[in-house]
């Protein structure tokens, strides 16, 4: 139990450790490719790389079953991505940062709601009000604050579309099934709920652009790093921590992303940003239960 724990954190700090750095391939694609065109592409590359690493298939399923795995791909594939991309368009990015950091409370509220495990305390609270404070040094340095009631709600959406599919996760992650090949199903499906949204945007083909080698190479990033092996990472935290302990990391993606900016982009990092990534950490150490690890209470 407490080595599952132990490769459950372990595996939650690495996806969002990648996670934070794909807006780094994201800026980069924007140049010569649509939200959606990138999020598409990126879905079959991930779709591809798993089913090579594992050919086999789930067998058996009820439609319940099936039910589960099209709301997964849904809320986590699909609309998650797809609002926070039309958010960004609305409203701007610091917003989007903070506002989205709502994951893990809406997580642990449909924890409790849904799979009737025990309601927020006040140490996780404490550590969502640190960690937001934290979120909110870093995305606002140095920038103005500027509300967008539109964008706003999209970002508060897709938080919730997030927390969703975390649940969703979970109870697919009790059926006992390998966790790369519930993750293949879940792909399977958030592709064919993206399909609408390629024509609603009026995306072309254009595979001419696939032999530019920074488009290629990013593409390859999003597609196998983050999406084909973090979602595997992730679903396989979720099935160990719990969603709530897992969710709890998405805490750490703008002090990732802060990071890459100065090691990759070269950006400047003032103390303000620095206090931030500090009051983040801590939130998210604070929301933990540690005991668990060592255990103790589940």
């Amino acid at each position: 139990m407490e080595h599952s724990r132990a490769l459950g954190h372990a595996l939650a700090f690495g996806t969002v450790a990648v996670w934070g750095t794909t807006f780094i391939s994201t800026k980069v694609l924007l140049t010569g490719f649509q939200p959606v065109e990138i999020l598409f592409i990126r879905f079959i590359l991930g779709l591809l790389a798993l089913f090579l690493a594992c050919p086999r298939r789930i067998r058996g399923t009820t439609w319940r079953q099936e039910l589960l795995f099209a709301g997964a791909g849904l809320t986590g594939v699909c609309l998650y991505y797809l609002l926070e991309n039309i958010a960004l368009t609305c409203t701007l990015a610091s917003n989007v940062g903070v506002v989205i950091s709502v994951i893990p409370f809406f997580t642990a509220v449909l924890a409790h709601l849904v799979l009737k495990e025990k309601r927020p305390g006040g140490r996780f609270l404490l550590g969502f009000a640190v960690a937001m404070a934290g979120i909110f040094l870093i995305s606002f340095n140095g920038a103005r604050m500027e509300l967008n009631p539109l964008g706003d709600l999209l970002t508060l959406l897709a938080a919730l579309m997030w927390a969703c599919y975390v649940i969703l996760t979970r109870k697919l992650g009790a059926e006992g099934w390998p966790t790369i090949l519930v993750t293949r199903r879940i792909f399977f499906y958030g592709l064919l709920w993206m399909i609408p949204a390629l024509f609603l945007f009026d995306c072309r083909l254009g595979l001419e652009r696939l032999a530019n080698p920074l488009y290629l190479g990013n593409l390859l990033f999003l597609g196998l790093g983050a999406s084909a092996l973090g979602f595997v990472t992730w679903n396989q935290a979720v099935k160990l921590l719990g969603p709530v302990p897992t969710s709890v990391y998405t805490y750490m993606t703008p002090v990732v992303t802060m990071t890459a900016s100065v090691l990759i982009l070269h950006e400047r990092v003032t103390a303000l940003a620095l206090l931030g990534a500090g009051l983040t950490m801590a939130g998210l150490l604070l929301s933990q239960d540690w005991t668990a690890l060592k255990g103790g209470a589940k």
